[in-house]
């Protein structure tokens, strides 16, 4: 019967959405090296369209950086995810980006995180890639990307294996 092992087998597996619509990207694409050589975690990345910023899982807002550049959220399986809004946006000192959560506020999947003006931060010079990144990918046995080359916010971007 190991023919049918694999079709009944329970998928342990975590999957992230999308924290926001555009276009999904490997994050080897991403001009800075901290996130293409993945020196914080495994991840994705996406170009968005849209300036509206989702929880990616059902989770705790770990942290939420006061420029609102950047979140982190603590996922119900333990992953941590950080979603940074573009490159060096934090030298804007929070300038076209709004904050919509807070610091140990829970979350679900689709939960508005934070806004950002796309079209005053790529006015300003700064890449608008957003890098979606799994801080712990140490605790994780494999981390693979999927998805639609377009994405919606909730789609699926990642899938963790423990």
């Amino acid at each position: 019967m190991k023919l049918f092992q694999n079709l009944f087998a329970k998928d342990n597996s975590t999957r992230i959405g999308a924290p926001a619509a555009g276009k999904l990207v490997s994050i080897k694409e991403v001009s800075d090296p901290t996130f293409s050589e993945e020196v914080l975690g495994k991840g994705a990345a996406i170009i968005p369209t849209e300036g509206k910023f989702y929880a990616p899982v059902d989770g705790t807002v770990s942290t939420v950086f006061p420029t609102g550049h950047a979140a982190a959220i603590t996922g119900s399986g333990g992953e941590e995810i950080l979603i940074h809004i573009g490159l060096d946006t934090v030298k804007l000192e929070g300038k076209h980006f709004t904050i919509h959560a807070a610091e140990g506020q829970e979350v679900k999947k689709g939960d508005l995180l934070l806004e950002a003006d796309l079209d005053q931060i790529k006015a300003e010079g700064y890449d608008i890639i957003t890098p979606v990144v799994i801080c712990n990918s140490d605790e994780f046995s494999e981390i693979q990307m999927m998805g639609p080359a377009t994405v919606a916010p909730g789609d699926d971007i990642l899938k963790l294996q423990k």
